[in-house]
Formats: structure tokens, C-alpha cells, sequence
């Protein structure tokens, strides 16, 4: 949820997003999502928040 706010997106959206793909919204919450898995709908959106995720990832080593 937060590279989500990062991308200045809502939960409200990103909620109808998971609804629209077929995604678990409350294991994603709980659990996270790999991001392969997100960037598989094609959805830009989704590409722009995985690749915040990624960022992070690699500035924490």
C-alpha cells in the first residue's frame, strides 16, 4: 500500500483494481503481491507503483 500512495494513487482505485484482475485485495494488504504478478495485467498503473517497489528494494540493498 505505500508504493501505491508513492504513485499518488487511492485505495479506493486500487481496491477496483484487484476486484477488476481477480486479485486478493486483504491477502495483498496482509501479505504483499510479487510484482510479476501485478505487472502480468498489462495495467501501467500497476507498472509505475512495481517500479517504485523496485527502487526501494535496491536502495536498501
Amino acid at each position: 500500500m505505500v508504493h501505491i500512495r508513492q504513485a499518488r494513487l487511492c485505495a479506493r482505485g486500487a481496491r477496483a483494481f484487484f476486484l477488476r484482475y481477480g486479485l486478493d485485495w486483504t491477502g495483498f494488504l496482509r501479505d504483499g503481491i510479487p510484482a510479476d504478478e501485478l505487472e502480468a495485467t498489462g495495467d501501467a498503473l500497476t507498472a509505475r507503483v512495481c517500479a517504485l517497489a523496485r527502487e526501494e528494494a535496491a536502495a536498501r540493498g
